[in-house]
């Protein structure tokens, strides 16, 4: 085995899959058992109001046609839906549908909890200063903040 530390990419992985794993399990338990992790890349994204599909594909990092295929599946499932962009009658809309909107509290609850326990885990002062310190490392990672 292996006894070099490991980078900070896998450790903030692993908690990541922790948590994702938690969430798919209780969607699925909920009904929402077609629901995959490259689906969520994508689902994820979506803001209020709606996204065009480049949008979404450029921020789930995947090409504009695997975003596509994503979202096909994502509308035949029910959870998200196209629809006219009003600011161009020529584009559309990925939008949250209703099947989605009732999965995103399924998802919220398990989040919260699964926060909860690390924070018991870690002490609230910990956990509190983790949070400042990837929300400050987001300032450099993350394009789309």
């Amino acid at each position: 085995m292996n006894d070099e530390p490991l980078n900070l990419g896998l450790l903030l992985f692993i908690p990541y899959r922790a948590m994702e794993t938690r969430v798919f399990a209780a969607l699925a338990e909920a009904g929402f058992d077609d629901f995959t992790p490259a689906q969520a890349r994508v689902f994820q994204r979506i803001s209020p109001g709606g996204n065009r599909l480049t949008d979404l594909a450029e921020q789930a990092q995947i090409t504009k046609q695997s975003a596509g295929f994503l979202v096909d599946q994502l509308e035949r499932a029910g959870y998200v839906e196209r629809v006219p962009d009003p600011t161009d009658a020529r584009a559309r809309l990925v939008r949250v549908a209703a099947r989605g909107a009732a999965a995103v509290p399924v998802a919220a609850a398990v989040v919260a909890a699964v926060e909860q326990e690390w924070a018991a885990h870690l002490g609230g002062r910990d956990a509190q200063r983790l949070r400042q310190l990837l929300t400050r490392l987001r300032e450099i990672t993350d394009p789309y903040r």
